[in-house]
């Protein structure tokens, strides 16, 4: 009697397993064998459908982009006006970083801190698109000096990387197990900050 064909994986199911394990324990903190325990395919699979831990692990982070990493850019083109568009960021980002169904703080920011000259491209490829991320920030304060609704005085450089650093550092507020109601102290704080509206002539 034939055994027939194997049954096929789950990819996309397996990609999200990957990628929530990369998330918890960082790139270089995660082995072989804890993805393929965690996706429940042998480690012949795991180099046949996805070509290798970095190539995976690249997978992984577009998924995120794509799924809890998308709040900013969301925040960012939705909204109508720079404060309303950096309040949401920062307030929408802290609902994802304190979830329950998966780990906490943001992938991007918290899976590649350290590396080894192996490793590098992928820190490299994470610091990119963490540029990418500051200065559509800075760009979106921008916009909000160009469009009249911050003073023309505006830093905007400036600013936008100020709320940056808050984005970034509520990561690591939530990843070391800050409440929510601490997380959403630091927003008030931050939005507190901003710069008073354009007086009208």
């Amino acid at each position: 009697m034939s055994r027939g064909r194997p049954r096929a994986f789950d990819r996309e199911a397996a990609l999200k397993s990957a990628m929530h394990v990369f998330w918890e324990r960082g790139y270089e903190g995660t082995s072989i064998t804890e993805l393929t325990e965690a996706m429940g395919i042998n480690s012949p699979s795991l180099y046949a459908a996805f070509g290798g831990k970095e190539a995976l692990f690249r997978e992984a982070v577009t998924l995120y982009g794509t799924t809890a990493g998308s709040r900013t850019e969301r925040a960012l083109v939705d909204q109508p006006t720079a404060r309303a568009s950096i309040e949401a960021m920062l307030r929408d980002n802290i609902h994802e970083y304190r979830a329950d169904d998966h780990p906490s703080g943001c992938m991007v920011i918290l899976s590649a801190t350290n590396y080894t000259a192996a490793s590098k491209p992928v820190h490299d490829h994470l610091a990119d698109l963490r540029r990418d991320v500051a200065n559509e920030i800075r760009k979106r304060v921008a916009r909000g000096v160009d469009d009249g609704e911050l003073p023309p005085e505006t830093d905007a450089a400036a600013l936008g990387t100020f709320y940056t650093v808050v984005l970034n550092g509520l990561s690591i507020l939530a990843r070391d197990g800050a409440s929510f109601g601490e997380l959403s102290g630091v927003v008030d704080v931050a939005m507190a900050n901003w710069p008073p509206e354009r007086k009208k002539d």
